[in-house]
């Protein structure tokens, strides 16, 4: 598929096309489990995470049972659970600057909608169609 092409052009070791083939019932074991849209939990990924690993999700979960997670890794196995909050030191943003000049990095932008079509771009959003990131743009003449 487009996805598939899609994530290795930009440098996947490996690719697991999940519409195929269940990665959390393949036997293998990963270092990070990252789930990026909600698709997955800690307790379906847990058995696919090596000793020590961890499952980063950037969704909450059901009554916010991500944070009681992310408690509970700590004491009991061997397992991590990480919320995927956006926390940028200026490190990170030089690090991703030099990455990005350096031809490394490349943002997927799948649509970009006016700052009035939210409502619309939520939507589309929400469909699970969408393949990288959505950008609003906001008219200049108003934002000044």
């Amino acid at each position: 598929t487009k996805n598939l092409e899609l994530v290795r052009s930009l440098g996947a070791d490996r690719v697991i096309d999940y519409t195929k083939e269940d990665f959390t019932k393949n036997g293998q074991t990963y270092d990070v489990i990252f789930d990026a849209v909600g698709k997955h939990s800690f307790r379906r990924c847990r058995r696919s995470l090596k000793p020590g690993g961890m499952f980063i999700e950037t969704d909450l979960g059901f009554m916010w049972h991500a944070p009681v997670l992310v408690l509970l890794t700590r004491w009991i196995g061997d397992k991590r659970v990480k919320i995927g909050v956006a926390r940028y030191a200026k490190k990170d943003v030089l690090f991703l600057k030099g990455l990005i000049e350096a031809g490394k990095y490349r943002a997927v932008i799948d649509r970009t909608y006016p700052l009035e079509e939210v409502v619309a771009a939520t939507r589309y959003v929400e469909t699970g169609q969408k393949t990288g990131n959505l950008v609003l743009t906001v008219n200049e003449s108003r934002a000044g």
